[in-house]
């Protein structure tokens, strides 16, 4: 009872809202370079540095999590909200990895299709979780999250296809597994951002 009257940390909030904008960057990142406008090396190797960066504010909230007695959301909804996004970004860096080390310097129209979707998914993820902090829009966050969902099933939709049409029209094995893997990596990182769209919901209702 008397945690009541104990002060509240409310730099976790800080941490989601920082975490979702570096994710936007490195997606839109990602964008640019399944669009042709950046070298693949370079490109590459900032979206490593991102994700290197969201590593670290996730290690810092996990932290804070550890030495924090009263906390703004429950500890368990805090931890796996952090550690959900960190696993966007991961898939990320994982897709523009694979494509620095395949050599691969032309992209397909499927690659920027999950891509857009991608930046369109983690843009409404900072958007929800801004919404965090007060939750007197919860109506706005629930629709951000509904959002999310939908954008979730157009990247299950993009990788159908992309998948199918790759056994159809690619001959050479070694390629389809290449591009089979990139495509996984990003609509895997699409599936992430509807499980964080999913846990911000669930805070939503218990708060409401």
């Amino acid at each position: 009872m008397f945690g009541r009257f104990l002060p509240r940390e409310h730099g976790f909030f800080d941490f989601f809202e920082q975490h979702a904008h570096k994710t936007v960057e490195g997606a839109k990142e990602f964008l640019a370079l399944a669009s042709g406008d950046r070298d693949v090396i370079k490109s590459a190797k900032r979206i490593k540095e991102i994700e290197h960066e969201t590593d670290v504010i996730t290690h810092h909230c996990v932290e804070a999590l550890h030495r924090t007695f009263i906390t703004p959301l429950e500890r368990d909804d805090i931890h796996r909200l952090i550690t959900r996004m960190d696993d966007i970004m991961d898939y990320v860096e994982a897709a523009s990895e694979r494509i620095a080390l395949y050599e691969i310097r032309t992209m397909t129209p499927e690659t920027k299709a999950l891509a857009e979707v991608l930046v369109r998914a983690t843009e409404e993820v900072e958007r929800a979780l801004r919404g965090l902090r007060d939750m007197r829009h919860a109506e706005r966050i629930i629709k951000s999250c509904i959002d999310i969902n939908r954008m979730e099933n157009e990247a299950d939709e993009i990788l159908r296809s992309a998948v199918a049409r790759l056994f159809k029209e690619e001959r050479d094995p070694i390629t389809v597994i290449k591009w089979k893997e990139i495509y996984e990596n990003l609509e895997n990182a699409t599936d992430r951002c509807e499980d964080v769209a999913n846990i911000i919901e669930g805070v939503v209702l218990e708060h409401a």
